[in-house]
């Protein structure tokens, strides 16, 4: 084979050049290369390495190239000058370095002794403060041992339910005698019990099925609506029984007269569910449409029931116990106010008027012949019936023309059906309400029978003149007037004796004007307070025996708030334009979290102590805020009464900085803040800017935006954080009257009413809530606006110029009592009058002032020199439109109309502090009207 094998190769080589010879060849040179590599990389700096340490050796120290030399040589070289430099630096920076450390290290150890010297104070501190912890706990101990020694915890009394069949207490002697001490089960009404009163329905007891028709509808729509009545019988107070008016007498027809025999009647008053056998804490109501209405419950024993109506004989009326009650004039329309005349000019075409026909006393009277004088009648027998001796001297008044008046003594058409000894009425009702219109005076003629001691006809002269402004003049003072006990008649009405006849002319033409627009305006809100619908018939009837009974009223109605949810941004800051106190010293300044007001102190001490005096007040301003249950005798607010609503206090209350306000100024109230309430619509950034400027303001409780725009707050929206509650308030509309809502959401008794765009100073409003705090019941406000009587156009005109000067109010930006007047603005203050502020979109301020001057019957309070307000960068307002004062013109014509007279009153007062010094010319008065 290889024989075989190098011949091959052979051959091949032949044919190719050899080619092994060529392998050969290239095995030699990389042996050689390889070698030469070595021998390069290896030896050669060996040798180097010797040679050049020799070289050094051999020449001495002086001579080395390579080695360091002294003195610096080496620097000199120019390529290693630049890694001296360095090195150099680098040294220096060290030294530097090692300085600072040690340096700091001295600082570390200082420090470190402080904070040894911190802990042992926080340590100190610490064991202090646990000690004053304990001295504080101890002393609060002892305060409350001490408390409960002198006032022993009391619980709540226990509610008496009586059974079904309760067999009641034994009758009293006579049923003349019953009052509520010998009467009313006391233990059925708790003072904490809320007054529940169950209503039976009509179709429960035989006879309700003849009541009439539309007393039924109207007195069961006013039940629905009453916050007193309730559906469970067990837990009630009292208990109502709708007994008239009936559609006929009981003597019309045989089968009345036989099923409402007083027998028969009787029996089925024992027959009620809740009768108990003697009908105790029941009450009977008769309501009247007529002039002429049936006391079919004269013969009737009612047990101890006591009955409201508008008829009573002397015997059947049960003083202190029973109601005269006023006639249903108005069972289910409201009045028109629009349609009520003026109550100016105070002296009308009529001194007096009287239009009626009693046959059975036209005797001596209509005889030619001139009467005798009460000393000669007097010698003989008293005289029977002065009705004889009233019309002779009203028919002489009228033929002597001294003045001119309008008596009638018989009608024209036929008069209306009306009790014996009864003056009945003459021609329909619109007939005698013009007549009463150009009359000052009324007269209303008690029943020549004694025994007659209250009528529906009396009532319903008496009615129809409140509702006019005639003022009544009631001949008769054995008559019983409605709700006699409660409300104080003589500030609305004369009532003279009929032997007074003689000088009833003279007692007329002495009362001055302001007493007779008194007298009249008294009337107005008697009749729209009590008289006028059938609600506040039916809630006058409630809250005259709540009243008698002591229980306190329910608190007011407060609007439920929907907040809006929303997120806030950064902190608020404060600008020094806004805090900037100048000069003012406003006192302490709480810096304590938010303190709602006290509620309902002194429900019970005024409802105890001071019924009397509250229900006989004449009108003026006495707590004119929500603290007391009601109020009856003020304008509007007697609304209360008809409502039975209860008020929040401002009394009380514990700490705080009221010491230092007492030496000061106001401090009436210990402790107290107020809420600050914004009306907004779409002007985010306005909104955001005027709520940043409440930042840091003192006795600031929370701010409510009243979110007036259908459309929500933008999404990427960020609220200032104030350091405060913000309570954003979704309305069901946009209406100006929203502003005055009573939110549930205001917690404080003071409400600063401002618009999104106002700049008001720190100072400005702290200066004016310590002014409303000496003057809770008035508004307190900053800019000034007037109104004045335009005697060519014979109508009220609006002016918010202030340079004018001449009778100024204020604006719409205000401190004002807060739950009070936002309820009496929402629920009592005419509808008319919100309706109109929905109309314009305006005037919801102008409102605002009228109600509070009607209710008080005092000028706002307009504090600082400031006139206007001005917004820098806001969008345009709609005061800045021509036709905004256009239609506040309107609005104040408007208002007089439905309040009857102008309640607006000027005043040369206005408070300023030290800091506000404003000089005005000589020939200016300022006269501020409302805010």
């Amino acid at each position: 084979m290889s024989a075989y094998n190098m011949l091959r190769n052979g051959s091949g080589a032949g044919n190719g050049g050899q080619p092994w010879v060529l392998r050969w060849s290239n095995r030699i040179r990389l042996t050689w290369l390889s070698f030469t590599l070595f021998f390069i990389l290896v030896f050669f700096p060996l040798i180097a390495h010797y040679y050049l340490t020799t070289i050094d050796e051999a020449g001495g120290p002086d001579k080395r190239i390579f080695g360091p030399r002294p003195g610096g040589e080496l620097c000199e070289v120019k390529h290693v000058q630049d890694l001296c430099r360095i090195r150099e630096s680098v040294s220096e920076e060290l030294l530097q370095l090692e300085a600072k450390r040690q340096e700091l290290n001295g600082e570390i150890a200082r420090l470190n002794l402080k904070i040894e010297a911190c802990k042992k104070s926080i340590d100190n501190a610490k064991q202090d403060l646990l000690q004053l912890k304990n001295v504080i706990s101890q002393t609060e101990h002892s305060y409350k041992e001490l408390m409960a020694q002198n006032q022993p915890k009391l619980s709540l009394p226990v509610r008496l339910l009586p059974d079904k069949d309760d067999a009641g207490l034994p009758l009293p002697k006579s049923p003349r005698s019953c009052r509520l001490h010998s009467c009313f089960d006391y233990s059925r009404c708790p003072l904490t019990s809320g007054f529940p009163v169950y209503v039976y329905e009509t179709g429960s007891y035989p006879w309700g099925e003849n009541i009439d028709p539309l007393v039924k509808q109207a007195f069961a729509s006013t039940v629905k609506s009453s916050i007193y009545v309730t559906d469970n019988p067990s837990i009630a107070c009292l208990y109502i029984v709708l007994v008239g008016e009936l559609q006929e007498s009981p003597s019309s027809s045989p089968s009345s007269s036989s099923s409402l025999s007083p027998a028969t009647l009787e029996k089925q008053l024992h027959s009620l569910p809740y009768w108990r056998t003697d009908g105790h804490n029941h009450l009977l109501v008769h309501l009247s449409r007529k002039s002429m209405t049936q006391n079919f419950l004269y013969n009737v024993s009612t047990g101890r029931a006591a009955v409201a109506q508008s008829t009573f004989l002397e015997r059947q009326y049960r003083e202190g116990f029973d109601l005269v009650i006023s006639p249903l004039v108005h069972a289910l329309s409201e009045p028109n106010f629009l349609e009520v005349p003026p109550q100016v000019p105070v002296k009308r075409k009529y001194l007096f008027s009287f239009q009626g026909e009693k046959v059975e006393s036209l005797r001596s009277s209509l005889q030619e012949g001139p009467p005798q004088s009460f000393e000669e009648e007097m010698e003989g027998d008293p005289p029977a019936d002065y009705d004889d001796r009233i019309i002779g001297t009203l028919k002489a008044v009228q033929d002597s023309h001294l003045d001119q008046v309008l008596v009638e003594f018989t009608c024209k058409n036929r008069p209306r059906p009306s009790l014996p000894t009864e003056w009945a009425l003459c021609g329909e009702r619109e007939e005698r309400l013009e007549v009463l219109k150009a009359s000052t005076f009324a007269l209303v003629i008690s029943p020549g029978n004694g025994q007659l001691v209250a009528s529906a006809g009396c009532g319903m002269r008496l009615f129809e003149a409140l509702e006019v402004g005639a003022i009544p003049v009631v001949l008769g003072d054995h008559s019983r007037l409605p709700y006699h006990q409660l409300i104080r008649w003589s500030e609305a009405a004369l009532l003279v004796p009929k032997p007074r006849i003689t000088e009833l002319h003279f007692l007329l033409r002495s009362i001055s004007d302001n007493d007779l627009l008194a007298m009249r305006r008294q009337g107005r809100f008697l009749w729209e307070t009590y008289f006028s619908t059938s609600e506040s018939v039916f809630s006058t009837i409630l809250a005259s025996v709540r009243t008698r009974i002591q229980i306190p009223a329910a608190p007011i109605r407060e609007e439920p708030a929907q907040e809006i949810p929303h997120k806030a941004g950064k902190a608020a800051g404060t600008d020094p334009n806004m805090a900037d106190n100048g000069d003012l010293d406003l006192g302490p300044v709480e810096t304590e979290p938010p303190y709602a007001s006290p509620r309902y102190l002194r429900n019970f001490t005024y409802t105890a102590a001071d019924t009397y005096r509250a229900w006989n007040r004449p009108p003026g301003p006495f707590h004119l805020f929500p603290h007391t249950p009601l109020d009856p005798v003020l304008p509007s607010e007697a609304k209360f009464l008809g409502s039975g609503t209860g008020f929040r206090p401002i009394g009380g209350g514990t700490g705080g900085s009221g010491k230092e306000f007492q030496a000061a100024l106001g401090g009436n109230v210990p402790r107290e803040q107020f809420t600050v309430v914004m009306l907004t619509y779409e002007r985010e950034e306005v909104l955001m800017n005027s709520l940043e400027r409440l930042n840091g303001l003192p006795y600031l409780n929370k701010v409510v935006v009243v979110w007036n725009s259908p459309k929500p707050p933008s999404d990427d929206l960020l609220w200032p954080d104030i350091g405060l509650p913000i309570v954003v308030v979704r309305t069901e509309k946009n209406s100006l009257n929203n502003r005055f809502l009573p939110w549930d959401a205001v917690e404080t008794e003071a409400i600063l009413s401002i618009d999104d765009d106002a700049h008001l100073r720190h100072d400005e409003i702290m200066f004016g809530f310590r002014v409303w705090r000496e003057a809770r019941d008035r508004i307190v406000g900053f800019p000034g606006r007037y109104h004045a009587w335009d005697v060519n156009h014979q109508s009220w005109l609006y002016n918010s110029n202030y340079s004018l000067c001449r009778r100024l109010g204020s604006g719409g930006n205000a401190l004002t009592a807060a739950e009070y007047y936002a309820y009496l603005y929402s629920y009592v203050m005419p509808q008319a009058i919100r309706d109109m502020v929905d109309e314009y979109i305006n005037c919801e301020d102008i409102a605002m002032n009228f109600l509070v001057s009607h209710i008080t019957r005092k000028p706002p309070i307009k504090v600082t020199s400031r006139w206007t307000f001005r917004c820098p960068g806001c969008p345009q307002a709609l005061s800045h439109d021509d036709s905004h004062f256009h239609e506040r013109h309107k609005c104040i014509n408007f208002f007089v109309k439905v309040y009857g007279y102008m309640p607006l009153l000027y005043t040369q007062f206005r408070v300023d502090s030290v800091l506000f010094k404003t000089r005005l010319p000589h020939d200016k008065t300022k006269c501020f009207k409302f805010i």
